[in-house]
């Protein structure tokens, strides 16, 4: 082979090697990007918009503004964010601002998470929701629940925070999802109500979840979240708390302004422990009207109701709460509370209109968002006390 011929191959060989290279980064850069959609154009005319604001304003000033918010609000439509709002401090005696990437604790907000977890792997098939409990927990003393019965809340197992405090746990001990388990095996404390008798709503159920992504995926829970969903969706400033960040993450107040502090039941996960903000959370919301991340069947059964006990327009899914209205219209929304950190995330899917509210000063106006959906939606139901 003649030196130019050799030259010439060996140039072929490297732009085919670079640009198998550049194929496969933008395949990597795909994966990284799943879910992720650009900011959309307004989908409503201006003046339509310009009311929108009006109302979602009016609601602000009327209900937060006026009770000493401190946090963050998005509302939008069809991923067009309508409106958004920071106001307070992260830490109230240094009175550093709260800006769009501030994370807060979203409490129960974060069961949404565990949930959907689960049900990608069940699509991977690493787990399947009728499968028993002692499948992934050997000598658990409660035959018949299943992982349904966790993600619907139709267990019946009691609430670790309630049992543990029968069996005189040491407070000076911080309890971990292990704990909850084993005290379960150990001490097996009565059901709170017959298994898939009824809903019952328990920290413990998945506190267990949690548990059970780990030995299906074999990955620690934060990192199976991490590289599942807050990667690929670009959620920069979502992340589950570790005891390492205690120093460092936003903390929380109650009413009065006065710091709450670290408890024994801080490192429980599963039911709490995520921290978000609004955008990030507006991300989570979008890739769910999608299918890059979970089949439409995978969907569906997460936002089917499942208990019908008690008539009316309350119910629970897969980790998500819901108002079932008539015509088939849905609502599916978790609300979180710890400490002083509150957290609502409404999904309005007929009107495809999100409201996220999150803040690290106990405030009970963050959950009544009912009168703004009924102002922003031809949607209408009976005014119930909060759940």
């Amino acid at each position: 082979m003649t030196l130019f011929k050799k030259r010439t191959f060996f140039s072929i060989a490297l732009i085919s090697f670079l640009a198998a290279c550049n194929s496969s980064a933008h395949k990597k850069t795909q994966q990284e990007n799943l879910g992720y959609t650009p900011t959309p154009v307004a989908p409503l005319p201006e003046a339509q918009l310009k009311e929108y604001q009006r109302k979602i304003n009016n609601f602000y000033d009327s209900s937060l503004g006026r009770t000493g918010f401190n946090g963050s609000i998005l509302v939008a439509k069809n991923g067009y964010v309508l409106f958004e709002k920071y106001n307070g401090f992260v830490r109230l005696q240094n009175k550093d601002s709260i800006t769009a990437s501030t994370p807060f604790h979203i409490a129960s907000t974060s069961k949404t998470f565990t949930a959907m977890a689960v049900l990608k792997l069940a699509e991977e098939g690493k787990l399947n929701i009728n499968d028993s409990l002692q499948k992934f927990f050997p000598g658990f003393p409660y035959n018949g629940i299943t992982v349904k019965m966790l993600l619907n809340q139709r267990s019946g197992l009691p609430n670790y925070g309630y049992y543990l405090e029968k069996i005189n746990w040491d407070k000076k001990q911080n309890v971990t999802n292990k704990d909850v388990l084993q005290t379960l095996i150990s001490n097996k404390p009565d059901l709170a109500n017959a298994i898939n008798r009824r809903f019952n709503y328990s920290n413990t159920n998945f506190a267990l979840l949690a548990l059970i992504i780990e030995a299906a995926s074999g990955k620690s829970y934060a990192d199976y979240l991490q590289t599942t969903f807050f990667t690929p969706l670009q959620m920069t400033n979502t992340k589950v708390y570790n005891h390492a960040d205690s120093a460092t993450v936003t903390p929380s107040y109650m009413w009065n302004g006065v710091q709450e502090a670290f408890t024994f039941l801080d490192l429980v996960y599963g039911d709490k422990n995520i921290y978000s903000t609004v955008r990030d959370l507006l991300k989570w919301d979008q890739a769910l009207y999608t299918n890059r991340l979970f089949k439409q069947s995978t969907l569906d059964s997460a936002f089917q109701p499942y208990s019908f006990e008690r008539p009316g327009i309350h119910n629970y899914g897969f980790g998500w709460r819901m108002y079932t209205l008539p015509h088939d219209k849905k609502i599916v929304y978790h609300n979180g509370w710890w400490h002083g950190n509150n957290s609502t995330f409404y999904r309005v899917l007929p009107d495809s209109l999100t409201i996220i509210i999150l803040g690290n000063k106990f405030n009970r106006n963050i959950y009544r968002v009912k009168p703004l959906i009924e102002s922003l939606t031809d949607l209408r139901f009976s005014y119930e006390p909060e759940e």
